[in-house]
């Protein structure tokens, strides 16, 4: 070091090495124990903390993975380089080291989570969460699963509360209606942990196609998503870092009329909960959707970062103006909504949707059958008044509150009769496809891009009991399988593409 450069960059120097220190002993290592994990000799670290060495670029990349210090060493070593750099450069000296190419891992590192961006979106009255982790293998055996993990919490601010809640409505599988992708390959799945808040699952790197493990050195990238409603989540997303993670990026997404506030905290091993670093961005969409965003490249092992917010709804134009702390409840919906529960469809949200039906015993309950029909078609006919179905519409029982398999539809074309199902059964289906825009009238103002087959074959029953066949094909044929799913507990939802986004209904 020369004269010339040694207040500043001494002082710099200086500093990083108190925060080294400062962070080896809060972690309880020694010397001795924390140069072997780095990979260096005994006495380097030694010689870094008494000023003997200077500090190397490799040498805080090493101090920042062992000691996982939140980016504090980094910062201050990144501090020290640029003083010296520009230090040395000022007398005709080379200003930095050849750069690391890559971030060093201590040995048997093992799954890296190179990039995450998880979102939670808001639609009528249920969250969507949508993962995607590009993962790098940077240990020694091939990875053939990926646990995650759906922990709920209705009111966290009152655990013996949120405790009694999911106990009387606790959290299942079928709800969530989990998929998983990695590169595009679909991923099965198995459960790990079933309680009544907190589920886990093992996400296999295998389907019925084959299986295709994440080897030594290899990338990918894995997506997946599941719904919950809003009875079960409270007002909060949490990301806890349970793998080395260079990049997290968290978002939430709201209809912009609920008026979301949005804030965020963290918490460290070595620090209580505070506010977030760095602030939260914030932007509108053009289809009314308000997306609050927050990244970092700071992660450390344990540290979790939680967003939080409240809704303080929409006030009419001249409305006497509410205090800022006022909240409209969660189930604010457009007009059009409004008027489709006004005929009498339920909305999602209602756990009867969310459930197989039962069949009907068919002749015993043919009454019970005609009754379902007739406030089907009663249903159908005020909704068919607000607005008109020229390619077709259905609706299922549980939609108007019965847990029975009666569906009917309506093709749409002038005079046709419409189809009604009763106990179907879907046996066959074309491997013929398309993908299409479907609706639901159980949210009505979004649109979700659906693959579906173009002919499919259903057996029913008639009210006397016997069964027969039909087969049905183009724009019938998906009302057909659309409303047998609804009689499954699914909706349209759990057929999309994990990335797939809903569409407004005005576009």
């Amino acid at each position: 070091m020369t004269t010339s450069d040694s207040s500043p960059v001494q002082r710099a120097s200086e500093a990083f090495v108190a925060e080294f220190a400062r962070w080896r002993v809060d972690r309880g290592m020694s010397k001795k124990q924390l140069a072997a994990a780095m990979g260096f000799d005994a006495s380097y670290v030694s010689h870094v903390e008494a000023r003997r060495h200077r500090p190397t670029e490799d040498f805080a990349r090493r101090a920042e993975a062992i000691l996982q210090s939140g980016g504090a060493i980094w910062q201050r070593y990144k501090e020290y380089d640029e003083l010296r750099a520009t230090a040395r450069s000022r007398v005709g000296l080379p200003g930095r080291d050849p750069p690391v190419p890559d971030q060093w891992l201590p040995p048997g590192t093992g799954l890296v989570v190179e990039r995450e961006t998880a979102r939670l979106s808001y639609v009528d009255g249920k969250y969507r969460c949508t993962v995607r982790r590009a993962l790098y293998n940077a240990g020694t055996e091939p990875i053939t699963r990926y646990l995650v993990r759906i922990s709920v919490d209705r009111y966290p601010d009152d655990p013996a509360r949120s405790n009694r809640h999911h106990r009387d409505h606790p959290l299942s599988w079928d709800e969530l209606a989990l998929v998983a992708s990695c590169a595009g390959e679909p991923m099965e799945w198995r459960s790990k942990t079933d309680r009544d808040a907190l589920k886990e699952a093992w996400l296999l790197f295998e389907n019925a196609q084959g299986r295709f493990p994440l080897y030594p050195g290899q990338r990918t990238t894995i997506a997946y998503s599941w719904h919950i409603s809003v009875e079960k989540w409270g007002h909060w997303f949490q990301r806890s870092v349970r793998l080395p993670t260079r990049q997290l990026t968290i978002e939430v997404e709201f209809p912009a009329r609920m008026r979301p506030v949005v804030w965020g905290v963290q918490t460290t091993l070595s620090a209580e909960e505070v506010p977030l670093r760095t602030p939260i961005t914030q932007e509108l969409s053009a289809d009314g959707r308000a997306v609050f965003s927050w990244h970092t490249e700071t992660t450390a092992l344990h540290d979790r970062y939680r967003l939080e917010w409240r809704f303080r709804g929409t006030r009419p134009l001249g409305a006497v103006e509410q205090p800022d702390d006022w909240e409209e409840p969660p189930y604010a919906q457009s007009s059009s909504t409004d008027a489709v529960r006004d005929a009498g469809v339920l909305q999602r949200g209602e756990n009867v949707l969310d459930r197989p039906v039962r069949p009907l015993d068919l002749p015993a309950e043919s009454g019970r059958a005609v009754d379902v029909v007739e406030k089907l078609a009663t249903a159908l006919d005020r909704v068919e008044a607000l607005h008109p179905f020229v390619r077709g519409v259905g609706l299922a029982a549980p939609q108007v509150g019965d847990s029975v398999a009666v569906a009917v539809v309506r093709s749409g074309e002038p005079g046709a009769d419409q189809v009604v199902l009763l106990n179907p059964r879907l046996v066959d289906q074309s491997d013929e496809t398309d993908e299409e825009f479907e609706g639901c009238l159980s949210f009505y103002d979004v649109r979700g891009l659906v693959r579906r087959s173009r002919t499919v074959t259903v057996e029913s029953s008639r009210s006397d009991g016997t069964r027969f066949i039909e087969v049905y094909r183009g724009s019938l044929a998906r009302l057909v399988a659309h409303e047998i799913d609804h009689l499954d507990g699914r909706l349209y939802l759990h057929r999309m593409e994990v990335d797939a986004p809903l569409v407004p209904a005005t576009e």
